[in-house]
C-alpha cells in the first residue's frame, strides 16, 4: 500500500525569513506594516481628538458620524466618536483581508509565500485576542447599519442650515463644496468595502443548496453573483476606503480649525 509523503523534498530552507525567492518579497509586507500603522494609528487618535474641531457648517467628519452626543466633552476617554467601536472598528479589525495583511506584515506569519514563518507552528485563532476574529460576521451586521448613516451625513453636507460660522454670516440652503464631494466618495467607498465583504457574500447565498429551485433562491443567486463580483475588488476597496476616510477626516478638521478654506457655493463660508 502506497504511503503518502509527509516531508518536503529538498532543496528547502527552514527558519524565519528563509527562502529561495530572489525577488524583493519583503517590500509588500514592509509597506503594508507602515501603512496600517499610519492610517489605523491616525483613526485611533482621531477618535479622541474631539476638542480639535471636527465639524463646520454642513460638514461632519465621518469618524464622528453619527455623534453620540452634542460635541466635545472634558473626558479624554469619552468621545462623540466612540460609536465607531460598535461596528466599523470590529469590522475592519476582523476583516479577512486585513487579517492577512497584519498577520503577514506585523506578525510575520508568514511574511510572504515561500518565506519562513516567524512562528514555530500553526495554532489557529484559538486564544485571545485572535479568537475575536471569529466574530467577523456579527461585526458585519452592525457595520451594515453605518452605510445609510454615512450616506445621510454625505447628503446632508449639501445643505447648510447654519446662518453664521465663526461670527460671519453664511448663506443657508443647498450648495456644494469640496467637503461635500469628499464625503460622498467616502460614503461610496465604505459602502463598497462593506458590500464586497466575504461574510456578506456567504450571507446572501452561501447557505443555499439549490440556486434555481424557486424565485426566492434565484433572486438570492443574482445578489450572490453581484456580491461575488464586488468581492474580487475587496482588497482595493479596503485600502481605498481606509485612505479616503483618513483624508476626509483631516480635510474637514483643517477647514473647521481655519487652516484651509473650503471651495464651495455658500457665500461667507
Amino acid at each position: 500500500m502506497a504511503r503518502a509523503e509527509t516531508t518536503v523534498s529538498p532543496p528547502h530552507k527552514l527558519g524565519i525569513f528563509a527562502s529561495f525567492r530572489k525577488d524583493a518579497w519583503w517590500v509588500e509586507p514592509a509597506v503594508t506594516a507602515v501603512a496600517l500603522l499610519v492610517f489605523f494609528g491616525w483613526l485611533t487618535a482621531s477618535i479622541f481628538l474631539d476638542k480639535w474641531a471636527f465639524e463646520i457648517g454642513p460638514y461632519v467628519s465621518p469618524v464622528f458620524e453619527p455623534k453620540l452626543f452634542g460635541g466635545a466633552n472634558d473626558s479624554i476617554f469619552l468621545s462623540p466618536a466612540m460609536v465607531v467601536l460598535l461596528g466599523p472598528v470590529p469590522f475592519r479589525a476582523t476583516c479577512y483581508y486585513y487579517r492577512r495583511a497584519y498577520y503577514r506584515s506585523w506578525f510575520m506569519s508568514p511574511p510572504a509565500c515561500g518565506v519562513g514563518d516567524a512562528t514555530h507552528g500553526y495554532q489557529g485563532e484559538r486564544v485571545l485576542p485572535f479568537w475575536i476574529n471569529n466574530m467577523h460576521r456579527f461585526a458585519m451586521y452592525v457595520a451594515l447599519l453605518f452605510v445609510p448613516i454615512l450616506w445621510y451625513g454625505a447628503l446632508k453636507s449639501f445643505y447648510n442650515s447654519e446662518e453664521s460660522i465663526d461670527g460671519q454670516a453664511v448663506d443657508t440652503g443647498f450648495g456644494v463644496g469640496v467637503g461635500s464631494i469628499l464625503l460622498v466618495i467616502n460614503a461610496y467607498l465604505l459602502m463598497m468595502y462593506t458590500f464586497s465583504c466575504h461574510s456578506l457574500r456567504h450571507f446572501v447565498g452561501g447557505g443555499l443548496n439549490c440556486f434555481s429551485c424557486s424565485t426566492y433562491t434565484r433572486t438570492r443567486k443574482k445578489i450572490w453573483d453581484r456580491v461575488s463580483d464586488w468581492n474580487l475588488q475587496h482588497r482595493a476597496f479596503a485600502w481605498a476606503s481606509l485612505v479616503w476616510i483618513v483624508g476626509t477626516d483631516v480635510y474637514i478638521r483643517l477647514v473647521a480649525n481655519g487652516h484651509i478654506t473650503d471651495i464651495n457655493t455658500w457665500s461667507g463660508f
